[in-house]
């Protein structure tokens, strides 16, 4: 049987590019909230034709990143403290039951990653570096996640974390002061113990305190 022809694979890969790429200028407020997404613009600052940037912005939307309105815009997507109090018990679930899927599943290697990349964590807070606090932070979690065994636990979070990122940057400043550092120190004693439980609740309260103390500074904002 002839294999088909390449076409749909190539624009499926040109799509996914402008899809990575426009995410990440979002998440770090390269294309700030609120600005325009013009077809013309796109297509020349991305080198690429306007099917698969299109293609891209659909997937943005559905993710929360992007919103449009039929024959008048397509922007980015304001910050919206709502998604602190949508999403971050979401997340916490997911990551709560990669905690009880992983904990079983364990090794002292993944245990010494979780302590050093909770050790990189500390230090980027101490120097302010957004960016490298937010890559630790991911990094310890994904050991959990990883141990899971379970794909659908990253695919649903891989849609989730890009909004509550945003929200991450956007209040920096406001976060830190926050326990993750010590909460974090909690599920590595518990994944040592080996009590799924335990870390599972460890790691619920670790999402749910910061969505909560995101959803508060809006509220300080706003008051």
């Amino acid at each position: 049987m002839p294999l088909p022809r390449n076409q749909p694979i190539v624009r499926t890969l040109l799509s996914e590019r402008a899809y990575v790429v426009l995410r990440s200028a979002i998440i770090d407020a390269t294309l700030a909230p609120g600005e325009r997404l013009r077809d013309p613009e796109l297509v020349t600052r991305l080198g690429l034709s306007r099917t698969p940037i299109r293609e891209a912005l659909a997937r943005l939307e559905e993710d929360g990143l992007v919103e449009s309105a039929p024959n008048r815009y397509t922007r980015v997507a304001p910050l919206d403290r709502r998604d602190a109090r949508d999403a971050y018990p979401i997340v916490a679930a997911l990551h709560a039951l990669a905690a009880e899927l992983g904990v079983p599943r364990l090794s002292s290697e993944d245990i010494r990653a979780m302590r050093s990349q909770n050790d990189r964590f500390a230090r980027a807070i101490a120097a302010v570096d957004v960016d490298e606090a937010i890559a630790a932070d991911d990094a310890f979690h994904v050991v959990l996640i990883n141990a899971s065994g379970n794909p659908a636990i990253a695919s649903v979070l891989e849609r989730l974390m890009p909004r509550l990122h945003r929200l991450e940057r956007a209040q920096f400043g406001s976060l830190l002061g926050r326990r993750s550092v010590s909460q974090h120190e909690a599920v590595i004693a518990a994944s040592k113990r080996r009590d799924a439980q335990a870390t599972a609740a460890a790691v619920r309260d670790n999402w749910l305190s910061l969505g909560a103390l995101i959803e508060q500074t809006f509220r300080n904002e706003e008051s």
